[in-house]
């Protein structure tokens, strides 16, 4: 068995106890929380305690805590969610049909955020202490400063509202129109990534601006090979192990920041799934929302530590 199988092996054994922490996590603020499941049930009606009474018994909701812990996560095994309370649809029909979307924002804005931050970080490390190399530092500390909510309405106001460049609101599936579908996007995800891009800008550039100052890379400049040729092959491959680190933690951001996007822009995804619950109280459905939400975040960065090994051979033989 080769070391980076191992590896994988064992950051996969560690995503179970996780995984099973955030389950026991959410099930306890769940249950302490100021929301009856059974009066949700019966929001909008005047049931009696004796319905209250048989609602509670008939879903555990009167058996041991313990006891109802592993209920909950053998439904989730089976991947049972639970009912809502407002639509009596299966939470796991929702999440499904609200899921897609939120995808796709959050890897646009990861796309883009990626994009920006190579392409400035890189060019702010090559011309260091020059004009580019000041400009892009000031741009990106604006951009870390900026919250994405306050970008978003500004984007809404200046490029959809004054001069009709993109809707300001709305989704059009890709299957019908990708054109559609990229102008709706396009703004939303341009207000998520932004504050990421800034960031991981900043970070590429010292990452980038330390491999530059390293004996081997003014070696190989002096015996011929061209400075793109050194920077693209060797430097920006040994100097993308802390931006990965930092990105990794950052797809938090992004899956947090969709919920405040989505509302904004009107897109039927986690967020607004998650708003409405909130509001409508719906505790079923803001359970799933989180599950689903922390799930993936443990995933992703499962696949950043895989990146790890990609990149950097030194961790794999460490």
């Amino acid at each position: 068995m080769t070391a980076v199988v191992r590896i994988l092996l064992r950051r996969v054994a560690l995503l179970l106890p996780l995984l099973l922490g955030i389950v026991l996590f959410v099930f306890l603020v769940m249950r302490f929380s100021d929301v009856d499941p059974a009066s949700a049930f019966f929001q909008g009606a005047d049931p009696t305690p004796g319905q209250l009474h048989d609602f509670r018994e008939r879903n555990g909701l009167l058996d041991p805590l313990p006891l109802r812990y592993v209920h909950f996560v053998g439904d989730l095994l089976h991947g049972d969610l639970g009912t809502s309370a407002l639509t009596r649809a299966p939470v796991a029909d929702q999440v499904t049909t609200a899921l897609p979307l939120t995808l796709q924002l959050t890897f646009l804005g990861l796309a883009l955020a990626v994009v920006l931050a190579l392409a400035g970080g890189v060019t702010a490390a090559v011309y260091r202490d020059r004009l580019p190399d000041q400009v892009i530092r000031v741009v990106s500390l604006v951009g870390v400063a900026a919250p994405g909510f306050w970008l978003a309405l500004l984007m809404i106001q200046y490029l959809a509202v004054d001069r009709g460049w993109f809707p300001t609101g709305g989704y059009v599936n890709p299957a019908d129109s990708l054109t559609g579908w990229l102008r709706t996007m396009a703004l939303p995800a341009f207000a998520l990534s932004l504050p990421v891009a800034a960031q991981l800008t900043r970070i590429v550039r010292t990452s980038v601006v330390e491999e530059l100052d390293k004996d081997y890379v003014r070696t190989a400049i002096g015996n011929g090979l061209p400075p793109r040729v050194v920077v693209g092959r060797n430097v920006l491959r040994n100097a993308l192990v802390n931006p990965l680190t930092v990105l990794g933690l950052r797809v938090g951001y992004l899956l947090g920041g969709a919920v405040v996007i989505e509302t904004i822009f009107a897109l039927p995804g986690m967020g607004k799934l998650m708003i409405d619950a909130v509001q409508n109280g719906d505790p079923a459905v803001v359970q799933g929302v989180v599950l689903t939400t922390a799930t993936g975040f443990v995933v992703v960065n499962l696949v950043i530590d895989i990146l790890y090994l990609l990149v950097n051979p030194r961790l794999r033989a460490a």
